[in-house]
């Protein structure tokens, strides 16, 4: 389980707008937070999430990991950016945001043991 696409976020400027069209497209289902317009995503394979407010209007992926504290430490020698890994979501895991030596956008995910 380590370098599989685990999880993806989709950074929008209207979330709502972005959920319909990939239910159309897709036929993703979505569970939208309480009091927004942001949801997670079902899928078939991974899971994922969508947010507002994001003026890169992007596609992020995060990589599967059984440690995610020695993946960011790999990703630091290597010459990439890591953000230190954020406490673990219930339900998601824990999540690292990285930059590899070339400035691309990736993350760290090490999945919840549920």
């Amino acid at each position: 389980m380590t370098g599989e696409p685990s999880f993806f976020e989709i950074g929008v400027t209207d979330a709502k707008r972005a959920r319909t069209f990939y239910a159309q497209v897709f036929d993703w289902t979505f569970h939208p937070w309480p009091d927004s317009d942001m949801a997670w995503i079902e899928t078939p394979g991974a899971r994922g999430g969508i947010h507002d407010d994001d003026p890169e209007h992007r596609i992020e992926i995060y990589f599967a990991v059984a440690d995610i504290e020695t993946a960011v430490v790999r990703v630091r020698q290597a010459g990439g950016h890591a953000d230190d890994p954020r406490p673990e979501e219930e339900g998601f895991g824990r999540f690292a945001a990285c930059r590899d030596d070339q400035g691309v956008r990736f993350g760290l995910h090490r999945p919840a043991a549920d």
